[in-house]
């Protein structure tokens, strides 16, 4: 099944529900999947994408209880071809943003680039995670175990994010004002404001790279990032830095 955080569902199907939520589903074909597809994409591309794959997915739903016996109409049907991102943060920008972002963006941009987990997996830590030594992760997408060394600048991190006067304690290391967990909606508000002030392009989602990047070792970033092979990482941190090679004399 397709990645889709809950956050972007509702928007994804809101589009889909205006255009055929007035269609009888055994009169959808593939000619409509195509026109929406066209005219979605004129304007977002990769969004259309999106919600062809949860289209295509509530219509097996419906097909496997019963609503229908169609053939589903996304079948077939090409999407719109996606680049990889190949963004590398420098330092500059990474610090521009930092200096004048909110604290709970700086805790999260600190914990994303030392640990080089996505922002739901950095969102989601808590203190139970800390257990002999090290910060135990199991990340969404993939459900890949990992358990990352509390040491250096990581433990310092760690040290001031529980060292901070709060007026509330929740159990997560990312948490606002009111000891609440930061939510991934309030951290991309946060960063955007942050990112528009210090007029900087990168994403959040950017600084995973980053980090695989900086470490100049592929088989360290591979354990860091729990990718199940090197050429996975190998193609991550080549795409954003590309080949270091020598010139001719």
């Amino acid at each position: 099944m397709f990645s889709l955080s809950a956050q972007r569902l509702p928007k994804l199907f809101g589009h889909l529900l205006r255009v055929f939520g007035h269609r009888p589903i055994d009169l959808i074909a593939p000619m409509h999947i195509r026109e929406y597809l066209d005219i979605r994409g004129q304007a977002a591309k990769v969004l259309a994408n999106r919600e062809k794959a949860l289209f295509s997915h509530i219509f097996n739903k419906a097909r496997e209880w019963g609503y229908t016996t169609a053939p589903n109409p996304c079948q077939g049907v090409k999407g719109f071809k996606e680049t990889g991102r190949d963004r590398y943060v420098t330092n500059e920008e990474f610090e521009k943003v930092r200096s004048i972002a909110h604290f709970t963006v700086v805790d999260a941009m600190d914990l994303a680039l030392l640990t080089g987990q996505r922002p739901a997996d950095v969102l989601k830590l808590q203190r139970t995670d800390i257990r002999d030594g090290a910060l135990w992760i199991v990340q969404n997408k993939t459900g890949a175990r990992l358990g990352i060394e509390i040491t250096g600048e990581l433990a310092a991190v760690i040290e001031r994010i529980n060292g901070r006067s709060r007026t509330a304690i929740s159990a997560y290391l990312i948490q606002d004002e009111k000891g609440q967990p930061l939510s991934q909606y309030a951290l991309r508000s946060r960063f955007d404001k942050a990112r528009t002030l210090a007029k900087v392009s990168f994403q959040f989602r950017d600084i995973r790279a980053k980090a695989a990047t900086d470490t100049g070792d592929l088989a360290h970033a591979q354990k860091l990032l729990a990718h199940r092979n090197r050429d996975m990482t190998e193609h991550y941190v080549r795409a954003r830095l590309g080949d270091r090679v020598r010139p001719l004399r």
